[in-house]
């Protein structure tokens, strides 16, 4: 696995990688958040992460356009760590209470459960879903 390091306005260092819009990227997402978050010290945001990308990269997976994603963390704050996935897909999400004998439906509602906050932001060529995670050591 390649990682890219950028440095951020906050001093802290960010990581990324631009990944094949598959299921199997979730595994490589889930790597790249363990990876940051132990190189920070933030092991207690490490498996929520984790989680969270996972389904962040699902829903990229499953709605959005084109051939690729793009996974980002970033340390944001000495305790706080934001990951998110970008696609080209300008369809935002949507939070929604599936029914009881459904399968699917649920991924936002675990990241709301999971993180301090989530949000999606727009870009002119499709949109960023992210969520922020803190982490209590």
């Amino acid at each position: 696995m390649t990682l890219t390091t950028t440095c951020r306005p906050t001093g802290h260092p960010g990581y990324s990688e631009t990944l094949p819009r598959r299921p199997e990227s979730a595994a490589t997402a889930r790597r790249l958040v363990r990876a940051a978050c132990t190189a920070w010290g933030l092991y207690g945001a490490a498996e929520n992460g984790a989680l969270v990308i996972s389904e962040l990269v699902a829903n990229a997976v499953r709605h959005a356009r084109r051939e690729s994603i793009r996974v980002v963390v970033e340390r944001t704050t000495p305790r706080t760590v934001r990951v998110a996935v970008a696609d080209f897909s300008r369809t935002l999400p949507e939070l929604c209470t599936p029914k009881d004998d459904e399968e699917g439906g649920r991924g936002l509602a675990l990241v709301a459960e999971l993180a301090a906050d989530w949000g999606t932001d727009e870009r002119h060529w499709g949109k960023v879903v992210w969520a922020r995670l803190e982490a209590h050591e």
